[in-house]
């Protein structure tokens, strides 16, 4: 299986062939809990999952929006750890990978793809050699650059393998549908030592009666 070491880069992977199909919610006050009318999703936000979610590939799923354009969005799923570990070529970048240390799923669509995400020393206003800036601390690493350039400009760095991906309208149709809320991001879930229980920390900490899902049951059907 070849391995594409690349940097993210949303020109190209909004291509028709990747789309998928989920189902979406409806944004969230961040007062109250409630929904907000109109309101789209955003570069930099956090998509969950709202159980049942049908397609096992988002399942509590917490995805980091890497991208939202009138031709699409894309974004990587931020709490599926694999067991692939950073072997080589990746080997290198094992001094600056988040705990756990292995490649993260990160969405089903182009899975021959790897995207590193990391968290900048310092908020970036235009890209570098090395980092190209998504959001606040946020940027995008390349994965083709020697790691020591990047180990003085990060506290963190996070490798994904494959994407998510919305043609034009698609992810605003599912977030009307009720299958997604759409939440202020931290910069640090995504580099969250415990990504397992990353949908339940992002939910806890929402305003009223919306952190009571972080409490739901695995199964539904038997509460």
């Amino acid at each position: 299986m070849t391995i594409q070491l690349c940097v993210w880069s949303c020109n190209h992977r909004l291509a028709a062939r990747h789309r998928i199909s989920v189902h979406g919610e409806r944004p969230i006050d961040r007062h109250t809990g409630g929904v907000i009318p109109g309101a789209t999703p955003a570069k930099g936000r956090l998509l969950l999952a709202t159980p049942p979610m049908d397609d096992p590939n988002f399942d509590r799923a917490v995805i980091y929006v890497l991208e939202h354009q009138a031709d699409g969005a894309l974004g990587v799923v931020v709490n599926r750890p694999s067991d692939e570990a950073l072997d080589e070529p990746l080997d290198r970048w094992i001094d600056l990978q988040s705990a756990p240390a292995t490649v993260f799923e990160g969405g089903p669509v182009e899975p021959n793809a790897l995207i590193a995400l990391a968290l900048s020393n310092e908020p970036l206003d235009e890209p570098n050699d090395e980092l190209a800036p998504i959001s606040g601390r946020v940027a995008s690493a390349d994965l083709t650059t020697d790691p020591a350039f990047v180990a003085g400009q990060v506290s963190a760095v996070r490798i994904f393998r494959g994407y998510a991906g919305w043609g034009p309208g698609q992810l605003e149709g599912e977030i009307d549908a009720g299958a997604w809320l759409l939440l202020d991001a931290e910069p640090d879930d995504l580099f969250d030592d415990h990504p397992d229980v990353l949908w339940r920390t992002v939910l806890r900490r929402q305003p009223g009666r919306l952190s009571w899902l972080a409490d739901a049951p695995d199964d539904l059907s038997a509460n």
